[in-house]
């Protein structure tokens, strides 16, 4: 299939079109106003869920400043930050769902841990989802399927990453050998089981950073998505210096508002910013070699998101809820939907399944929709899924539409940075992406936004928002 790929697409010009179209609204975040007079999303029988506000902590590169504590310690501040900036009494929530990925074995359903450090009621429930990339879209939904279905009000959402500390296992051999020693019931016996021990079983086993049922990292798959879809190394560049230019560029004008600082114990400064933000010119891009498919592959540790620590919280609940309350909405959420495809071939190729469908379950096109935040995995990843959205020839033998969706128009493309610039917590991203959209609708005086992500093992996530009326960041 890859093959056919390469035979029929052609290179969008979309990218070269936008750039500095996008990057000047970014700066300004006053893109063109929308007219009021667009149709709500609102559906007779279906009670109004609203996001009340979310925060984060900074974004950090693993390894980093975050790197003595555990993931507990973000979600949590992340759930007192969210408590802080509402002025929430926690009692009054319901229930509580975070996402996560590569659980810390000492705190498997963290959502409830967490929520216990954070003070929150002994009789709010709490679990754990996971779903890869999207875990905490899961965690979103699921908590919106709750209270349409009237078994809650009040929900938080969010999640945790945190790659600084991931779990190292004794390998299967190992962990064999040192159970049957548990049980052994004699000095004899121990020492029999000890004379089985080998070098081989002292190795340890790393969290797997490839795809199980194909065993090919994710990287490799972009790398052959980005050949089979001909996204050159240029393009990918150029693309990864707006994706930062952008994120400076809101970070500077104060918009990424959802973030909380973070005062990490025993050391002097307070962590305010995300630390994977910077600046490159073509030159320092084009010095970097290929990361995956070596020596010619065109995917870089420049033009892709990183390894990334940190946490998201959200409130979302009933509109009658919130009314009650005295909390103030940013939006609406409506529409969701999720897709999965091959996890060979279109591993990565989730929002350009999700877009359309959960555009047509709204009645919208692409034209309604004014804020478009996507999850950028790699930017080459990106430029494919915007290729793939623009080809007549993808649209009638993958989606079984007879004309293409189109590609989101880069000067509503992620203007406040994306995963590539500001960093990708695995569990953590779906509530970044959520508030981005929330907010920049505010700012750029919109209605709609769309959300979409891929995720590990060919799966894909797409959501609309609808701004809230009168509602301010």
């Amino acid at each position: 299939m890859a093959m056919s790929f390469v035979r029929t697409f052609t290179a969008s010009s979309a990218l070269q079109k936008g750039c500095a179209r996008a990057l000047s609204v970014s700066a300004s975040s006053h893109g063109p106003a929308t007219p009021k007079s667009k149709k709500s999303l609102a559906r007779q029988g279906l009670k109004n869920i609203v996001l009340v506000d979310g925060v984060r902590t900074p974004f950090l590169m693993s390894g980093t400043d975050y790197q003595k504590l555990w993931p507990h310690d973000l979600l949590r501040h992340s759930l007192n930050g969210l408590a802080t900036r509402i002025g929430l009494e926690k009692e009054a929530v319901d229930f509580i769902i975070m996402g996560n990925v590569i659980q810390e074995v000492k705190t498997s359903n963290i959502a409830r841990e967490a929520a216990l450090g954070a003070g929150y009621s002994l009789a709010t429930p709490a679990h754990t989802v996971t779903m890869a990339c999207i875990s905490s879209n899961v965690a979103i939904t699921t908590a919106i399927g709750y209270m349409q279905a009237g078994v809650y009000n009040a929900c938080i959402a969010g999640g945790v990453e945190f790659m600084s500390d991931v779990p190292i296992r004794h390998s299967r051999a190992m962990r064999s050998l040192l159970l049957k020693l548990n049980k052994a019931k004699t000095a004899g016996q121990r020492l029999g089981l000890l004379s089985s021990l080998r070098l081989s079983h002292l190795i340890p086993e790393l969290p797997a950073v490839s795809e199980f049922s194909t065993n090919e990292v994710m990287g490799h798959s972009a790398d052959r998505l980005c050949a089979a879809f001909k996204v050159s190394r240029e393009e990918q560049d150029e693309f990864a210096m707006l994706t930062h230019k952008k994120a400076k560029a809101a970070e500077t004008a104060g918009h990424l508002s959802d973030l909380i600082p973070y005062k990490v114990p025993g050391v002097a400064k307070t962590v305010t910013a995300d630390n994977g933000i910077r600046l490159s010119t073509p030159e320092q891009m084009a010095k970097l070699k290929a990361a995956f498919v070596k020596p010619h592959g065109t995917i870089t540790a420049a033009n892709s998101s990183y390894l990334t620590d940190g946490a998201s919280a959200c409130l979302i609940c009933t509109e009658e809820k919130a009314k009650q309350m005295g909390w103030k909405p940013k939006a609406y959420l409506r529409d969701f939907t999720y897709v999965s495809q091959d996890p060979k071939d279109q591993l990565l190729l989730g929002p350009t399944y999700a877009t359309p469908k959960v555009l047509d379950s709204a009645g919208l096109k692409m034209s309604d929709v004014d804020v478009f935040e996507f999850h950028e995995a790699f930017a080459g990843q990106i430029l494919a899924n915007m290729k793939a959205m623009d080809s007549q020839y993808f649209s009638t033998n993958y989606l079984k539409r007879s004309t293409p969706i189109g590609a989101p128009p880069m000067e509503k493309f992620n203007n406040w940075g994306g995963s590539v610039s500001i960093g990708h917590p695995f569990g953590a991203t779906g509530v970044r992406l959520l508030m981005h959209s929330a907010n920049r609708l505010i700012k750029e005086d919109g209605q709609y936004a769309l959300i979409a992500a891929c995720a590990a093992g060919g799966q894909g996530v797409g959501m609309l928002v609808e701004r809230y009326p009168g509602a301010v960041v």
